[in-house]
């Protein structure tokens, strides 16, 4: 066993406790209680049980048909449970706090950059207001001078950065994120972790990231929940203090963790 490995598995030790505290004396932002989803005859989820407090980001993880999006929709109100129940906290049936992500932006091609950001208003802000709004997180996510531009104009991540400024611009509780970076090469997904994470630590709404890749589910999440099978089969504290540093042996400690789950292997 390496003396990086060592060190993190006492930081482990020494802070998820501290950590599993913080997250109790917050208020719980959505429960999944006991939630089943069928397909016809086949079971994607069975039996969830997750509580998720606000402000928290959380990574859910698995391999390809383990049931992650069908738990991301679920949570999105894209579809509903076969039994069990969702609860979510400070949520009427008139405001849906909750706003989601894919891993393709969806623009409308025949508006330019401010009006695909307008739409995340309807309902919300009327005139004016919307326009302002609009600009302004758009200067947030780094385009303040492309409102006037057409989507097809703009390169993959620039289009994912207008798709997550009309996520935000509604300033949703809940932001539920259904690998928005999967298609993105590997640089400018490192720079759209950094973003999202600065405006997650900025704005402190709760998040909900479905993702296949484990390093960047340790790098951005408070906590990272395994799907095998339809069901939740870890819920693992990352207690690694931000900014963090893609692969460092902290890092990896928990990707390790992660993995020996996913391929069922006991870590040494």
């Amino acid at each position: 066993m390496t003396a990086a490995t060592i060190t993190a598995r006492q930081s482990f030790t020494e802070t998820t406790a501290r950590a599993t505290v913080t997250a109790q004396e917050r208020k719980i932002a959505f429960s999944f209680r006991n939630v089943t989803k069928r397909f016809g005859d086949k079971t994607v989820l069975q039996g969830v049980d997750l509580d998720v407090h606000d402000g928290q980001f959380v990574a859910v993880i698995g391999k390809s048909g383990c049931g992650k999006s069908t738990l991301l929709r679920l949570l999105a109100g894209l579809d509903k449970p076969t039994s069990g129940e969702l609860v979510h906290a400070d949520e009427t049936k008139d405001q849906k706090r909750t706003r989601i992500m894919f891993q393709e932006p969806r623009l409308l091609p025949w508006a330019r950059v401010g009006a695909n950001v307008d739409v995340g208003l309807t309902g919300i802000a009327k005139g004016v207001e919307v326009r302002k709004k609009s600009l302004d997180i758009l200067a947030e996510v780094g385009l303040a001078d492309r409102s006037e531009e057409w989507p097809s104009v703009l390169s993959g991540g620039q289009r994912q950065r207008v798709a997550l400024a009309r996520a935000l611009v509604g300033h949703p509780s809940i932001l539920a994120l259904d690998e928005p970076l999967g298609a993105l090469d590997a640089l400018t997904r490192i720079e759209m972790q950094q973003l999202l994470e600065r405006i997650w630590l900025s704005k402190k709404f709760t998040a909900v990231l479905v993702t296949h890749d484990v390093a960047e589910a340790v790098a951005l999440a408070d906590r990272v929940v395994v799907i095998d099978s339809g069901r939740i089969a870890l819920d693992l504290p990352i207690p690694v203090e931000r900014p963090r540093r893609h692969a460092s042996p902290e890092l990896a400690f928990f990707e390790r963790q992660i993995l020996d789950q996913l391929y069922k292997q006991k870590t040494p």
